[in-house]
């Protein structure tokens, strides 16, 4: 039998995610490489093909993006992708990822026409990260995040082997795929939950991570880091580790605590449907189990 662990927390305004400051609001300077990399990359997505997906030269893949509150009533979406370091000749690749509201709100008249900026501001979220690949072989996981309002969203990713300075180089290989994404309202005051993360391990911070650490490991929160894992199928001797944050709980007037009773259910996957099998011990989180 699979062994399982979880691990449970109130969201209290204590437990709350800052995405990374967004270059394109001039929160966080490019370097010169960055600004070369990214001018390609912003060619070549609003060029003539507008966006449109190219060839993917590099197998990029989206693999899993998980649900949780932001600060500022906002949502934050650690989000994973895949890309095939066989198919990389460079030590570095670019990964760029914009995030298109597919309903913007309304621009407001200017008495004169702005398409220009009317496209950036339907742009939600936009960055750019370098990502080492030297010395690593077959799939590698690269994860990043975004902070949205709720809403409906196109995803844009462009992966982008650097552009070689050699005369008569080949052409970087590049690959880039769309993403659509339903961003639901943690905010609303509905007793709900993140998304549930299936985990490798949740480890401790020794310290604070600083802004750029932060942006590469986009699963650290607070004090901890979760190292999320995205097979999921595990065999009886794997030890089946998940973690959620639950929103919008009451709590009573006179304990300032919540009352809530936590019981998983686990169903296995069947031809025309799923079938009941196990389920945990229910877990109170009361005002006699939570600490002060």
């Amino acid at each position: 039998m699979v062994n399982w662990r979880s691990a449970l927390a109130l969201s209290v305004g204590a437990v709350l995610i800052g995405s990374t400051a967004l270059w394109a609001q001039g929160e966080r300077k490019l370097n010169d490489t960055e600004k070369k990399e990214i001018q390609a990359i912003v060619k070549i997505v609003d060029g003539p093909a507008a966006g449109q997906p190219t060839s993917n030269d590099l197998g990029l893949t989206w693999v899993h993006n998980d649900l949780l509150k932001a600060q500022g009533n906002m949502q934050y979406v650690p989000f994973t992708v895949s890309v095939d370091t066989s198919k990389i000749s460079a030590k570095t690749l670019s990964l760029y990822w914009r995030v298109i509201a597919k309903n913007p709100p309304a621009a407001e008249a200017s008495g004169k026409d702005d398409k220009k900026n009317d496209k950036k501001k339907a742009f939600a979220y936009e960055d750019l990260g370098t990502i080492p690949v030297d010395g690593k072989s077959g799939p590698m996981t690269i994860s990043r995040s975004f902070t949205v309002a709720p809403g409906a969203y196109d995803v844009l990713l462009v992966a982008k082997e650097p552009t070689s300075k050699e005369k008569n180089a080949p052409p970087p290989k590049m690959a880039m795929i769309h993403k659509d994404i339903e961003i639901a309202n943690l905010w609303d005051g509905e007793f709900t939950t993140s998304t549930i993360i299936v985990a490798k391990s949740i480890e401790p911070l020794a310290a604070p991570l600083t802004p750029q650490q932060q942006a590469d490991r986009p699963y650290a929160m607070g004090a901890m880091e979760i190292v999320p894992v995205f097979e999921t199928k595990f065999n009886k001797q794997t030890e089946l580790s998940t973690f959620m944050l639950i929103y919008n709980a009451k709590t009573d007037p006179a304990n300032n605590k919540p009352d809530v009773t936590v019981e998983y259910n686990f169903y296995a996957k069947q031809a025309g449907g799923e079938k009941f099998f196990n389920k945990t011990n229910p877990q109170a989180l009361n005002a006699q189990t939570l600490p002060p």
